[in-house]
């Protein structure tokens, strides 16, 4: 009794170890499982290094891919690819509302998570409730999202209705779970402008990187935006930004490229240049368009696109809109001299702007230090290397298209990353929430030279 007692002491004071347990162990089931010989369409079960690198990139809602999804897995195996990606994106927001809870239980109002769930956005009761809210809503846009692909699939490509119902079930789940795994050989590129296809993949996308603290808020109180939260408000006000930023900058640099827009007319070059630079940057790696072939000032927009990502306690990567928001307005706040920094009439505490910094530059450290192993090691330029680093880090899966190609230690570098990416903010933030205390004294003030 004792001991297990301790356990339960141990498991509720560092609940980060939890979550990273539990991916690790989904990723070692779905690599057993993904080198079963039934997994694979040629004979004998998948490479060791193979499954590992796809079933993290299921679990982690990556979308990077060292093998052809569609030609190489069998149906068994894409199956097993759905659940870990089911399991991987449910499994992350089921416990970044579960931190939320387990930290305000504890610290109270003062507690958040930086780059998860701000505690009164979320409205936490019971667990239980926590939870049940989260699968309705995961399978309710899922479900409407599967349903609005079906039809697009039947109706519109004649395809047999139970391979329609799987393309639409395959594509709403790995699209609201921001994995961007597809079930074509050059992903979505043949639906380009197909607004029935692209617009509720783009949908789904937007839905789960908007992250459950909002949608629960929205559900609440969509025609209220005066009492709308602070996390929320940060949230809709960045994504929006990014959003239109991103299908501008996209759509004006590639619109003469003869292998991306060129081709196209003027609404199949906006539809085209809204999901791959509004909505799939958002740490979805579905295209549209060759990524290989774009613009490397496309690639470098989108590098800052995908390390900023989606928000905070859904199914995007990224160091999260609300991180990046707070060092924005900390800046203003710095520029204008004030000693306060304030957000939509309400003032930041500083243990969230400590805790913003940290997560960016241990996120720049690791992008940073991987893009130069990359190089060093590799003939890859530095336009591709960023790009690869970045998509994985932020569990994107856009490619320039050198995945497949990458040496071992490569490969494995950015299955760590991948790893490191879905999981990292979430155990740095809780960490940091958890160690807070009451210091009872303050040490003397000076001030080095900066700048």
């Amino acid at each position: 009794m004792v001991a297990r007692s301790g356990w339960r002491r141990l498991r509720f004071r560092h609940p980060a170890q939890v979550v990273v347990t539990g991916f690790a162990v989904a990723i070692v089931v779905g690599s057993l499982l993904l080198m079963l010989p039934g997994a694979r369409t040629d004979p004998g079960g998948a490479e060791v290094l193979q499954a590992v690198f796809t079933a993290t990139s299921a679990v982690c809602v990556t979308g990077l891919t060292v093998v052809d999804t569609q030609t190489y897995w069998t149906g068994l195996g894409q199956a097993v690819i759905l659940a870990l990606i089911q399991v991987g994106g449910f499994g992350i927001m089921t416990f970044a509302s579960l931190l939320g809870v387990l930290i305000s239980r504890r610290m109270g109002l003062r507690a958040r998570l930086t780059a998860a769930a701000e505690t009164k956005t979320l409205g936490l009761g019971e667990v239980r409730a926590v939870v049940a809210g989260v699968v309705k809503v995961s399978l309710l846009l899922e479900a409407v999202t599967a349903l609005a692909l079906t039809l697009r699939f039947g109706l519109g490509y004649d395809e047999p209705w139970p391979r329609a119902v799987w393309l639409g079930v395959f594509h709403a789940v790995s699209a609201f779970n921001n994995a961007g795994f597809a079930l074509y050989t050059d992903n979505l590129m043949g639906f380009a402008t197909d607004p029935w296809i692209c617009l509720p993949i783009a949908f789904a996308v937007i839905a789960g990187g908007l992250g459950f603290p909002v949608l629960f808020e929205l559900r609440r109180r969509l025609l209220r935006p005066r009492r709308w939260s602070l996390h929320t408000k940060i949230v809709l006000w960045t994504s929006g930004i990014f959003l239109s930023g991103g299908t501008v900058f996209i759509t004006a640099i590639e619109w003469s490229n003869p292998a991306t827009l060129g081709p196209m007319d003027v609404p199949g070059k906006l539809l085209a240049g809204f999901f791959q630079g509004g909505a799939m940057p958002r740490t979805a790696g579905f295209n549209s368009l060759d990524i290989g072939q774009m613009n490397p000032a496309s690639w470098l927009g989108m590098d800052v696109l995908m390390f900023v990502g989606g928000a905070s306690a859904g199914t995007a990567g990224g160091i999260k809109v609300t991180t990046f928001a707070v060092l924005l307005f900390v800046i203003y706040a710095e520029v204008r001299g004030e000693g306060a920094v304030n957000i939509f009439n309400r003032r930041l505490h500083g243990d969230v702007q400590r805790q913003a910094l940290t997560v960016v530059l241990l996120a720049v450290a690791a992008v940073v230090g991987s893009t130069v192993v990359f190089m060093v090691f590799t003939d890859i330029n530095l336009d591709r290397s960023l790009f690869e680093v970045t998509s994985a880090f932020a569990t994107v899966g856009l490619t320039t298209g050198i995945t497949g190609d990458l040496p071992a230690p490569e490969q494995i570098l950015l299955v760590v990353l991948m790893f490191l990416g879905r999981l990292g903010p979430i155990t740095v933030a809780s960490a940091l929430a958890l160690r807070q205390r009451v210091r009872m004294y303050d040490l003397p003030e000076e001030r080095p030279v900066i700048g």
